[in-house]
């Protein structure tokens, strides 16, 4: 669950017009891509802004309910709710930041691995297929089979690659506000997303749904980070689908609601949790995932 990467960034003068500095002291701007070294994951500078957080009762379409009482369709009468996606409140971005542009390839953590870094863990090389061969996924496909200790100690050693203490998991506010790329909507695409952008899976939508959608493709494997036309207004690809994403946060039934990423940034920094938070959805789950 590794996927994605944040860099911290200082700042020079005003956020309105903000230049931000990276470690070796070179000026980036809002919106413009980095990358600090041959082997680290290519970064986008994310604007300092404000969004609103979450998602409303209601916007969620999954037709069903999965809980204590077992599995039941939802009704009119007790329609599903994504408690869990809410409350919606606004939060102000107050510390620069960047995200890495794609998912953390195999290739990237295998670099960590034979320079010595990641415990020498090697995550898995194919993706088994029920109507198939296994799908070779190292290279440029998005790592997988590793763990939020083992993103922890891939950002270590990009760390000691670059000689300062810049790169960590984003927040669970972070992610979702460049998830967001200055949108309301369910994506950032829009109200749905097709599996020309998203890697989501088809058939779970469906059933999640309750209706036929022959548009939607089931691929049963993740696509190279730069694959599909999978990039949001900022640049970043893969924020939905693909494979799920790690934050720093600590998981809670309901928002917390704090209304600034440096409180989510110092609660992360300093709450004990036996879990974290997830985000994006995957190439096996529906839609709303």
């Amino acid at each position: 669950m590794l996927a994605r990467l944040s860099f911290s960034l200082s700042i020079l003068a005003l956020p309105a017009q903000a230049q931000y500095v990276l470690s070796d002291g070179t000026e980036v701007a809002p919106l413009e891509m980095f990358q600090e070294c041959d082997v680290c994951p290519e970064m986008i500078v994310l604007p300092l802004g404000e969004f609103l957080m979450g998602a409303p009762p209601g916007e969620s379409k999954r037709n069903f309910h999965w809980d204590k009482k077992g599995f039941r369709l939802a009704t009119p009468e007790e329609p599903y709710i994504a408690h869990h996606e809410g409350p919606v409140h606004p939060v102000t971005i107050d510390m620069p930041i960047a995200m890495g542009r794609s998912e953390v390839t195999h290739g990237q953590w295998m670099a960590c691995v034979n320079d010595g870094g990641c415990g020498g863990h090697i995550p898995r090389a194919c993706t088994p297929r029920i109507d198939g061969p296994c799908i070779d996924i190292r290279g440029n496909y998005p790592v997988v089979d590793v763990s939020y200790l083992d993103g922890l100690a891939y950002t270590k050693w990009l760390n000691q690659k670059v000689g300062a203490e810049v790169y960590r998991l984003p927040t669970e506010a972070e992610w979702e506000y460049a998830a967001r790329a200055g949108t309301q909507t369910p994506f950032a695409q829009g109200e749905e997303v097709t599996t020309d952008q998203v890697n989501f899976h088809g058939k779970p939508t469906e059933e999640m749904l309750g209706v036929k959608r022959p548009d939607l493709a089931g691929r049963g494997h993740p696509v190279r980070v730069d694959e599909l036309d999978a990039e949001n207004a900022w640049g970043l690809r893969h924020m939905s689908g693909n494979v799920s994403e790690a934050t720093m946060s600590c998981w809670s039934k309901r928002h917390e609601a704090w209304n600034s990423s440096s409180i989510y940034f110092q609660e992360a920094m300093t709450r004990d949790c036996a879990r974290r938070v997830g985000r994006g959805g995957a190439f096996w789950t529906a839609m709303d995932f």
